[in-house]
């Protein structure tokens, strides 16, 4: 092999291999605005406890979510105000912190999710004039 070949190639899997961590990191946040809105949905319907809120959310295919996830946005959202959390006795082990939405909470749950729908319905047109 010549080091021009090299040279090339190795070129070549530089720019794969940036592409890939550049997509990585754009499915990485997007996920976790995702995680943000569906667990905000969640608890808009119902009050829940963390390890609830993870069943649900990682049933969720494709959103990666796990223990170590689900704390420190829940302790965000509490620090922000969207987010209250009561200890409840349980008879199956330790309390338990169940989260409840606030007020600012429900109105935030409010305006994320009509941005959401307002960006997703342009982004699926752009989609079927891409297909077309």
């Amino acid at each position: 092999m010549t080091a021009k070949y090299l040279a090339v190639h190795n070129s070549l899997f530089q720019h794969i291999r940036s592409e890939f961590l550049s997509n990585d990191k754009w499915l990485t946040q997007v996920k976790k605005g995702l995680l943000e809105l569906c667990l905000l949905n969640i608890l808009a319907r119902e009050q829940a406890h963390g390890y609830e809120l993870v069943k649900r959310l990682t049933a969720i295919p494709g959103l990666v979510v796990t223990v170590g996830t689900i704390y420190p946005l829940l302790n965000r959202l509490k620090r922000e105000g969207l987010l209250k959390s009561v200890i409840e006795e349980s008879t199956n082990g330790p309390p338990r912190i169940i989260y409840h939405l606030t007020p600012q909470g429900r109105k935030r749950v409010k305006q994320i999710n009509q941005t959401w729908n307002q960006i997703n319905e342009h982004v699926k047109d752009l989609m079927i004039e891409h297909k077309g």
